[in-house]
């Protein structure tokens, strides 16, 4: 199932998308990859983002097609974590990567959109593990087209497997995420 028809699912439902949840993940990876890339402080890179990136528009109004403002909460809570346990989600992730892959071969921005999604998978279990890595593959669609996202589930797909396995638990044949 495709994100597009998911969406489409949920309002069906009558759910609405969680906007601000995803907009804050989508923050996160950006913030995660600052924090990497510049070495800043955390406190640094959260106050910029929560008072200079997130601002709405002049007017207030919020334009067809733009990001919902983030939940700050979520977005310092996935950055502050992440950073918190990177030793720990580092490890996790050496682990789950395939075919003589290592943490430092990956990209920096995969890695950070990688780091973000296990933090999320350990430490949020009030999350689907179905909503995680199909919010984190999202993210990954909007940085790359080629094969990332699919590594990006990939990857989510085995550490969830391991880190949330009761709830992965399904019938045979039965699939535990959503793919493209």
């Amino acid at each position: 199932m495709t994100s597009v028809e998911a969406s489409s699912a949920r309002r069906r439902r009558g759910e609405a998308p969680d906007r601000a949840r995803a907009t804050a993940r989508l923050a996160a990876v950006q913030a995660l990859y600052e924090l990497e890339m510049a070495g800043a402080p955390t406190d640094a890179v959260l106050a910029e983002f929560l008072n200079d990136r997130w601002r709405p528009a002049p007017g207030g109004e919020e334009a067809e097609g733009d990001l919902a403002k983030p939940d700050e909460a979520f977005f310092c809570e996935l950055v502050r974590g992440a950073t918190a346990r990177h030793d720990e989600i580092g490890r996790m992730i050496g682990e789950a990567l395939s075919g003589g892959w290592t943490l430092e071969r990956l990209e920096p921005l995969i890695r950070t959109i990688l780091k973000a999604g296990t933090y999320e998978l350990l430490a949020r279990p009030d999350i689907p593990v179905r909503v995680v890595i199909t919010e984190y593959v999202e993210v990954a669609h909007a940085f790359f087209a080629g094969k990332e996202p699919a590594l990006v589930n990939g990857v989510l797909d085995r550490l969830a497997r391991t880190l949330r396995h009761d709830e992965l638990e399904t019938t045979p044949g039965e699939r535990t995420t959503e793919t493209r």
